[in-house]
């Protein structure tokens, strides 16, 4: 299986930290927040990384290059603007193949394991979902007891911006930008969505004082552990 990173954010909720520094190269606990997901992946037998990029994308690819370092294959999908992440999708779709794929956020962080995720079958996506954080309290979705996704109902769960998703779901979409959440409803409506409820550590990290959280938590793990 391969994975998508999608790397191509402005980054405007973490100013001023991103003003010279793309956020997926923030450190967490001595390492760029996306080498944390290379290091999951590869842990979980995937080596094969697609990232877009955009803002600042330069920055990006000189410090991960072709990802030797890390252990993982990576290319390289870049946008000359940002696409949202259905248009990052659907223009990374030569690189993805046809074959289901992870797709990861590059500003979250999750101790889950991709491999724990079971296999599409028919469905275009399968989301990983958290209990909602105090920041975003209303949630995003319905996780019924047989495992489906809704759009509507209660109670409701966050995307914690962790899926399987099958290429079929972006692949008849005009190129340009369009954003994921309008196909992810419109399969949940065809009753193609599945879910996990993570009950893990997960964390959104897009503000300033959520990274300076994650960073003490992970450092202070690390030296429990020590």
């Amino acid at each position: 299986m391969k994975a998508m990173i999608l790397a191509a954010g402005l980054g405007t909720r973490m100013r001023p930290l991103t003003d010279h520094c793309p956020k997926p190269l923030l450190e967490v606990a001595g390492r760029p927040l996306i080498v944390h997901h290379l290091e999951r992946l590869r842990a979980a037998g995937i080596k094969d990384v697609v990232i877009n990029v955009s803002y600042r994308a330069q920055q990006i690819i000189d410090a991960l290059g072709d990802g030797a370092a890390h252990g993982v294959n990576i290319a390289w999908s870049r946008e000359a603007t940002p696409l949202e992440t259905g248009g990052g999708i659907r223009q990374a779709l030569p690189q993805l193949g046809d074959a289901p794929f992870l797709l990861i956020n590059g500003d979250v962080w999750c101790d889950l394991c991709p491999s724990s995720l079971p296999a599409l079958g028919d469905d275009l996506a399968h989301l990983v979902l958290v209990d909602n954080p105090d920041h975003h309290p209303a949630g995003d979705f319905h996780l019924d007891p047989r495992g489906r996704v809704h759009a509507e109902g209660a109670p409701r769960l966050t995307f914690a911006g962790v899926s399987l998703l099958d290429p079929a779901l972006v692949a008849c979409e005009a190129p340009g930008a369009f954003g994921l959440a309008p196909l992810l409803r419109r399969a949940m409506a065809e009753d193609r969505v599945g879910g996990t409820h993570h009950r893990g550590a997960w964390v959104d990290v897009g503000t300033p004082e959520r990274l300076r959280a994650l960073d003490q938590h992970l450092r202070a793990e690390h030296h429990s552990r020590v």
